[in-house]
């Protein structure tokens, strides 16, 4: 009899091993979907958090102002797109001449930088050039 039993025992103790393994393996991988969707959400809620732009600007030989500069997207997962700029002139004693906007139809994946160049007739008087994203698209 006892031959049988242990068997059998054994059998049931693996078994519900086997299911308590399997259901700890969902419930981790629930956990880690749950946190990607929120990161992602964090992501897609304040693409400006994510989205740094930098550069410089230079005259060119028309009298034009040659703003070139770059996005780099620090976002871990979403992909952001139709980025809108704005662009600050100033004077050399700090006073705003003027402010535009630009929209960089590019595609910036996570970790990636996309590069951009504008020509402005700027103000008269214009000694720096600031950027900032105010918004995108994913």
């Amino acid at each position: 009899m006892k031959k049988i039993i242990f068997p059998i025992f054994a059998a049931l103790i693996s078994m519900v091993a086997c299911n308590s393994n399997e259901e700890q393996q969902k419930e981790s991988q629930k956990k880690y979907e749950d946190v990607t969707l929120s990161v992602e959400a964090l992501e897609k809620k304040s693409p400006t958090k994510f989205l740094k732009v930098s550069g410089g600007d230079k005259k060119n030989l028309m009298g034009q102002t040659v703003i070139k500069g770059k996005i780099s997207n620090k976002a871990k997962m979403v992909t952001f797109k139709d980025i809108d700029i704005q662009l600050s002139f100033f004077s050399k004693t700090g006073v705003l001449l003027m402010e535009d906007q630009e929209m960089i139809y590019e595609e910036v994946a996570p970790g990636g930088i996309v590069n951009f160049k504008s020509k402005y007739f700027a103000p008269k008087g214009t000694d720096s050039v600031s950027m900032k994203v105010l918004s995108a698209k994913y």
